[in-house]
């Protein structure tokens, strides 16, 4: 019996793949909620846990992870619990080694300005906040203005279940809430900074792909453009041949850019829609430095039931989800 393993199956030699040869394939993808509980077990095995500690728990909240990410969290865990001298590892060690693994590792030696401090508090609370308004956003994990790995600050998004599909409407979500932090940094301050680079080629990235492979455009059609490279070694931008003509090129472009810049405007028309809410909530987060999606909500509420008591005011609402009355995924 001869086994192998590759991760770029679409470059072997068909030869390789008659039957009689490498004739049984089978895709390994990432673990499900009940693969990841498993895991998490064995990992966990030689442990000893708090009885506090649900691994259950902690494998919904986890959609994505690989088996090595998860092997990550437990040892972070258990690293944790043995800094604090305690016996057992904690259910708060699996959280403080989640935002580690995902969010990266905290720079408190950092030292940031007043104004950048503002500056990224308004940033993160504008991915944050709309992430909280938007019905089709994946729930708000935790927002920090501590630095992280490369990042002054960091929104942290996890999913409630695993995604199989991705909807146009999810998308598109997906897209405002990376372009929330430039927003309201031109909502505030009335520029733009170099902070909101990682989230411009994220968006522009999934616009594309809106674009060229998953039929979202009308303009464009349900067409892919998208050929995969052959070139294994150069990689995907050297070895990527445009199967198109140039006027379709230049048709493309300009649909990723509107795509963008519509999105963009949502995001500034409900953020200028709830900006005493967006002031309030960034009031707390240089208070705390970091708050999780409980406070968020917590906070959200407390203003909403201020507002509704006032007679100057209305409660902040949400606007629809696109497709309804009116229209509408990991900062660092």
């Amino acid at each position: 019996i001869v086994i192998a393993a590759t991760n770029r199956a679409d470059i072997l030699d068909p030869a390789l793949l008659r039957p009689g040869r490498f004739d049984r394939h089978i895709v390994v993808d990432r673990p499900d909620v009940r693969g990841r509980e498993g895991i998490l077990k064995v990992h966990t095995r030689n442990i000893p846990l708090a009885p506090d500690v649900d691994l259950s728990i902690i494998a919904r909240s986890t959609p994505g992870a690989s088996g090595a990410d998860l092997a990550n969290i437990v040892n972070e865990a258990a690293l944790f619990a043995a800094r604090r001298g305690s016996d057992v590892v904690a259910m708060e060690d699996f959280e403080k080694a989640k935002d580690k693994v995902f969010m990266g590792i905290e720079r408190r030696s950092l030292v940031l300005s007043e104004r950048e401090k503002r500056t990224t508090a308004y940033h993160e609370m504008g991915h944050a906040l709309l992430g909280k308004l938007l019905p089709n956003a994946d729930p708000v994990h935790k927002v920090t203005i501590i630095p992280r790995g490369p990042a002054l600050g960091v929104t942290s998004y996890l999913p409630t279940e695993d995604r199989y599909t991705l909807s146009k409407d999810y998308l598109e979500t997906q897209i405002i809430c990376l372009l929330g932090g430039r927003v309201a940094e031109k909502i505030v301050f009335n520029q733009y900074t170099t902070g909101a680079a990682n989230d411009l080629e994220r968006a522009t990235l999934l616009a594309r792909r809106m674009v060229t492979e998953w039929g979202m455009s009308d303009r464009i059609g349900p067409v892919n453009y998208n050929s995969p490279s052959h070139e294994v070694f150069l990689g995907r931008d050297f070895g990527h041949v445009r199967p198109y003509s140039e006027q379709t090129a230049q048709l493309i472009d300009a649909e990723v850019t509107r795509i963008v810049r519509e999105l963009e405007h949502r995001a500034e028309d409900l953020l200028r829609q709830n900006e005493a809410l967006m002031h309030e909530l960034v009031t707390h987060l240089l208070e705390k430095e970091t708050l999780d999606g409980t406070e968020l909500d917590r906070l959200i509420a407390e203003f909403n039931a201020r507002t509704r008591k006032s007679d100057h005011h209305e409660p902040i609402t949400p606007l629809p989800a696109h497709g309804e009355a009116s229209d509408p995924v990991v900062a660092p």
